[in-house]
């Protein structure tokens, strides 16, 4: 069975995370992704390491694990669009596609020559999707922007990190650039979205992704939290700002996460851990309370989690239907039965390491599922056959392109 996208072409001329990662979930569900790259050192986050994946003898190759991340499934293409060969290589593929995915900064590509209005001229059903830190509109379009900066200045680490009057606190950013992933994640929608209008319409359309309004958009509830109360939402550390108990307790061998996430599973929390009278305290007894009363009930609950192992609180705890579960390192994620069973790692075969290691993309889709294929491409590894089969170049063309250095 084809894939979902298997009739959509996609030419992807971005770098390092929120873009490839789009590109990415496109490829997974069949599109065909062309990943342009620059002649001689492509991507950046192919020099992100290490680690490095490793060859059938145990040395580094030239792709970094970071690289590996975002870009499966995809076939990569050499191309110098600074140079007027190159532009017009890029015009090329672009009447045969689909899509079009950058993520220069404002204005480079109508430098080039290859801004939406350029390239809608020659292609009216294109959907062109541009990524950046700010947007192509406002003050700070013109600026870079990078996931730790988007973090600072979208509020995300305001409310991360350890309560200011407890050791260790102070801001913090998350530990993977989610910024990128959930500007990938919506660039995708977006995407799927001008498609699915062009199938109506026949129009394409351009998409404006911005990693701070991705940021800010997705703070969800505790926007609203500010938006409603008029009160700014500081750090909580590993607490809930609208649920208690939802925080990690200390057990007596590790942390344990409780999920209690209504008054019903706080009763049968309660009931597990021998407190029962708790769950019919006034003042813990409905969330609202529990909320207001919590520098009170928190220290009785962790006492009591203290006197057995985080195993043996799960054993107890998850079958009453609360949700509790331990905190995983990554080598405890993919051993872990659930993960395995969902078969979320999964091997490429790979041309110079033989394979490489990959994770599943999470979609599972009943009439299309995602079939895993291409191990994310050597360096211009699809050149020749890219701009033979669809951009109409002959081999004597294909050597010329070579010996001025544009491919």
């Amino acid at each position: 069975m084809p894939g979902a996208l298997s009739h959509i072409r996609v030419l992807d001329l971005s770098r390092v995370l929120a873009g490839p990662w789009a590109s990415q979930t496109l490829a997974d569900m069949g599109a065909e992704v062309i990943k342009i790259e620059r002649p001689g050192s492509g991507d950046d986050t192919r020099g992100w390491g290490p680690p490095y994946l490793k060859d059938q003898d145990g040395n580094d190759t030239k792709e970094a694990a970071y690289y590996l991340a975002a870009n499966r499934g995809k076939q990569s293409v050499t191309v110098n669009i600074s140079k007027p060969e190159g532009q017009e290589v890029i015009r090329r593929l672009v009447k045969e596609s689909d899509v079009f995915i950058e993520n220069y900064k404002v204005g480079d590509m109508a430098r080039y020559g290859l801004s939406y209005d350029d390239l809608k001229q020659i292609n009216p059903g294109l959907i062109y999707c541009s990524i950046t830190g700010f947007g192509q509109t406002g003050p700070m379009a013109h600026l870079p922007g990078y996931d730790f900066i988007i973090q600072g200045i979208g509020g995300l680490m305001s409310i991360t990190g350890e309560r200011d009057d407890l050791p260790g606190g102070g801001p913090q950013k998350v530990g993977v650039a989610v910024a990128d992933i959930m500007t990938g994640l919506y660039a995708t929608i977006g995407i799927l979205g001008a498609l699915a209008h062009r199938n109506i319409s026949g129009e394409g359309q351009y998409v404006d992704m911005a990693l701070l309004d991705v940021q800010v958009a997705t703070m969800a509830n505790m926007n609203m939290n500010y938006l409603c109360s008029g009160k700014i939402p500081h750090r909580q550390g590993n607490a809930h700002a609208n649920i208690v108990p939802y925080q990690v307790f200390d057990a007596a061998d590790g942390e344990l996460i409780i999920a209690a996430g209504n008054d019903s599973q706080f009763a049968k929390l309660c009931e597990v851990m021998n407190c029962s009278e708790l769950a019919i305290d006034e003042r813990y007894a409905t969330n609202a309370n529990r909320i207001r009363n919590r520098d009170v009930l928190i220290p009785m609950l962790q006492s009591i989690m203290s006197t057995r192992t985080v195993a043996e609180w799960i054993t107890l705890i998850e079958p009453e239907g609360v949700p509790c579960g331990p905190i995983n390192n990554i080598a405890q994620v993919f051993e872990h039965q659930q993960v395995r069973h969902r078969g979320m790692r999964i091997d490429l075969p790979h041309p110079v390491a033989g394979t490489t290691p990959s994770v599943a993309n999470p979609i599972k889709l009943s009439k299309t599922p995602i079939e895993y294929t291409k191990a994310p491409p050597t360096l211009g590894q699809q050149t020749h056959t890219i701009l033979s089969n669809i951009g109409g170049y002959t081999e004597a063309d294909i050597r010329q392109l070579e010996e001025k250095k544009i491919i």
